[in-house]
């Protein structure tokens, strides 16, 4: 059970880092940017907020493309919102979402069918992974007995030899 949770949350980073790569159009450059502070007013008194994660996500609730272009969202297509993705939680609450109707990195993936997929893939990794390591194990195997079976008759042929030999 861990390793699946270790799995998708790999996974989730993956699509997320995909993701986030996707949506820059901007080419890549060494140099930092540089940023100059916003002022903040000091006459009004009030102080400044930054929006909360909730308040972030609902500015988002257009559409599915622009609420996941914030890895901190997610999108529940049933009731078409912008939602915080539960940061205590691998998976999204069913009372939040269902996994069939969640989306979060891209749109047409939703939580469901990628954990089946990633199910499947870890799966495939660790049965290859098993494979290969019995298949090494007993090759070994094999050429030992190879190698013991030419060196047995490597010695008969060395006694019949020395018989022979002996006879003349």
């Amino acid at each position: 059970m861990l390793g699946k949770n270790m799995v998708l949350v790999l996974v989730l980073f993956v699509i997320g880092t995909v993701s986030a790569a996707n949506n820059t159009s901007e080419a890549p450059t060494t140099e930092k940017p540089t940023t100059t502070p916003k002022p903040v007013p000091t006459t009004s008194g009030a102080p400044v907020t930054t929006p909360s994660l909730e308040e972030e996500c609902r500015r988002r609730n257009s559409s599915c493309d622009t609420c996941l272009k914030d890895a901190k969202c997610l999108w529940c297509k049933t009731n078409s919102k912008c939602v915080p993705y539960p940061t205590g939680d691998v998976l999204p609450k069913s009372s939040l979402c269902s996994l069939s109707e969640a989306r979060w990195g891209v749109c047409w993936v939703n939580f469901e069918a990628l954990i089946i997929a990633m199910g499947v893939i870890g799966g495939v990794i660790v049965l290859a992974i098993t494979v290969c390591i019995c298949c090494c194990c007993c090759c070994k195997k094999n050429n030992k007995n190879k190698y013991a079976k030419e060196d047995e008759k490597w010695e008969r042929k060395k006694k019949e030899r020395q018989e022979k030999s002996n006879e003349r």
